[in-house]
């Protein structure tokens, strides 16, 4: 099964969950993008990793489990985003011990933020691009959400708002509507929402 590698092109904040945000991946060499919700824990774990000015006074939990693995000689060699089921994506890690690899069953914020300090490469399957990724028609005017240093109680993480209303109405919509909203979204470049709409154009035709 072909594999694609993956880069970071930016975070965004979720203009339809609270204490959410949007990471958009981008497949090298190729227009296709892969937004992916996450909490705002992660987002900000992911936003430190990416600002390297930005020094937290504690370790964040991604910094702890880095520094530990190190010290024992365990190593973090590649991410994969490996399925796509009803929305989530499920990722594994892959390490190396000794000369020895192990697979590490990870949610896909947490493996985007180990990945960033390993500096190590993330892959997903072109089946998962071809189902969920999109193509965006202007980048530039990406912005990363303002990132402050937290404190310890402030790092504890946030439980995510489940968006049932929000894929209810989508289900009402006819495929045209759908289409239109999907546009509309992309414009506003609100990427969870479009997320939710390509999902469910997917749900229903699942062979396309």
């Amino acid at each position: 099964m072909k594999t694609i590698q993956l880069s970071i092109i930016g975070l965004t904040y979720s203009q339809t969950q609270n204490n959410a945000y949007a990471l958009l991946l981008g497949e090298e060499n190729g227009p296709r993008r892969l937004p992916i919700v996450i909490g705002a824990f992660e987002a900000q774990s992911i936003g430190i990793a990416l600002e390297k000015d930005l020094m937290p006074p504690r370790p964040l939990t991604h910094d702890l489990f880095t520094s530990m693995a190190l010290s024992f000689n365990i190593y973090l060699k590649k991410v994969m985003i490996h399925k796509l089921d009803e929305g989530i994506f499920y990722s594994y890690l892959v390490c190396e011990q000794n000369g020895e690899l192990k697979q590490i069953d990870s949610r896909t914020s947490d493996a985007v933020a180990l990945a960033l300090r390993f500096n190590c490469p993330i892959y997903t399957y072109e089946s998962i691009l071809n189902q969920a990724g999109i193509i965006l028609e202007d980048e530039t005017a990406i912005q990363s959400p303002q990132l402050k240093t937290p404190t310890e109680s402030e790092s504890k993480e946030q439980k995510q708002t489940p968006q049932r209303s929000k894929g209810s109405s989508l289900k009402r919509l006819s495929e045209a509507a759908l289409n239109k909203r999907l546009n509309q979204a992309l414009e506003k470049e609100d990427y969870e929402l479009a997320a939710l709409i390509r999902d469910e154009l997917n749900r229903r035709n699942p062979h396309n």
